[in-house]
């Protein structure tokens, strides 16, 4: 079933794998350069069936953090995601565009302006550490404008859809997370409040786009500054979370990992992928080290290719819906190809320099 032709809402994949969102930084003031287009469209061309852009930072004061990366919020910038989304469909490939909202990982003195600190739930990065800006309820309405806004021009752009990063301890998992959640009112406290912003994300931008466009989120229980973190301990914590955000127009969840292969919660052999398909009865992405062996607690770690086995029985049952690879395919842009055909040992092993370059 992997290579098999799979239908995402109106959108026609010619096969269940898609390409993570990786950020590259290789887009100077924000827009993707010819380089970047090529990339894309290299793997499009290797038979990726769904590519998941790299975060595109929303047109927000406080959403960067690092340099280097994409955004929407200039003619120029518009103009290289069309010709990237080209290039895709040009080979038969879909696209969804990442929005992303660095949130406390911004510092005091990064562009574009540098008096603008990190925006977070409580002004708390890591548990214990307050060194952001805690967001009103005047930032928050500003923030969801800006992701409604981001998606609508995504559309006119020619992207299938977009996906909400909600995931690995930026803004939406801020908010999320209770050990960096602290506050009172109906954004803070209970799990289904700290889903509130996601929540409302999602609504402003299903009103703000045609009922065929594509409207997904990321999400993992892991963080950057925690990765035994847990935003639920159950599956009804976990249905909890993901139910309000569901409810306003969700079309797809991505269920980041660390390891795809591994379970997550107690008494079960299944991974959270398999958890949030069962639960939300949406389609579902799996994601975490697939095609690897290892994980990337060491990004500039190397890795070597194995088989996917696992995936392919996971998909075989409909325990999730599609597999998400990403280091993989830094490496070695026909990854596709070659798993198809068998061939894993042609496959280049994924290393520090397929991070630094655009392949």
């Amino acid at each position: 079933m992997l290579f098999e032709p799979y239908h995402l809402k109106g959108l026609n994949l010619r096969n269940r794998i898609v390409m993570a969102p990786m950020t590259r930084n290789q887009s100077p003031g924000g827009i993707p350069t010819k380089e970047v287009i090529e990339y894309y469209k290299r793997r499009a061309k290797a038979e990726v069936g769904l590519i998941i852009t790299e975060g595109i930072e929303i047109s927000h004061k406080a959403s960067s953090a690092y340099p280097n990366v994409p955004r929407l919020d200039t003619k120029e910038a518009i103009d290289g995601w069309k010709k990237v989304v080209s290039g895709i469909k040009e080979n038969n490939g879909a696209v969804i565009a990442q929005l992303w909202h660095c949130g406390g990982f911004r510092k005091l003195g990064m562009d574009p302006d540098p008096l603008v600190p990190g925006h977070t739930a409580s002004g708390i990065v890591r548990p214990g550490k307050k060194v952001a800006h805690a967001m009103t309820v005047d930032d928050i309405k500003e923030t969801i404008e800006a992701y409604a806004s981001d998606a609508k021009i995504c559309e006119e752009i020619g992207f299938d859809g977009v996906e909400i990063h909600g995931a690995h301890g930026y803004l939406i998992d801020n908010f999320f997370w209770s050990g960096t959640n602290k506050r009172n009112d109906s954004y803070g406290g209970s799990i289904k409040n700290r889903s509130k912003l996601a929540t409302d994300i999602v609504r402003a931008i299903r009103s703000n786009v045609s009922n065929q466009f594509i409207v997904g989120l990321r999400f993992s229980q892991w963080k950057q500054q925690d990765y035994e973190a847990k935003l639920a301990n159950s599956p009804n914590e976990l249905k909890e979370l993901i139910n309000d955000p569901i409810e306003e127009g969700l079309d797809f969840l991505h269920s980041s990992m660390r390891r795809f292969w591994e379970s997550e919660f107690e008494g079960s052999d299944e991974n959270l992928a398999y958890w949030t398909k069962k639960l939300s009865g949406l389609p579902t992405i799996s994601v975490g080290s697939v095609g690897l062996d290892s994980d990337f607690i060491d990004m500039s770690a190397p890795a070597s290719p194995t088989n996917i086995n696992k995936a392919i029985d996971d998909i075989n049952q409909k325990k999730y819906d599609l597999v998400a690879v990403g280091r993989a395919l830094l490496a070695d842009h026909e990854w596709v190809v070659k798993i198809k055909e068998g061939r894993v040992d042609d496959i280049v092993p994924y290393s520090k320099e397929a991070l630094l370059k655009l392949y």
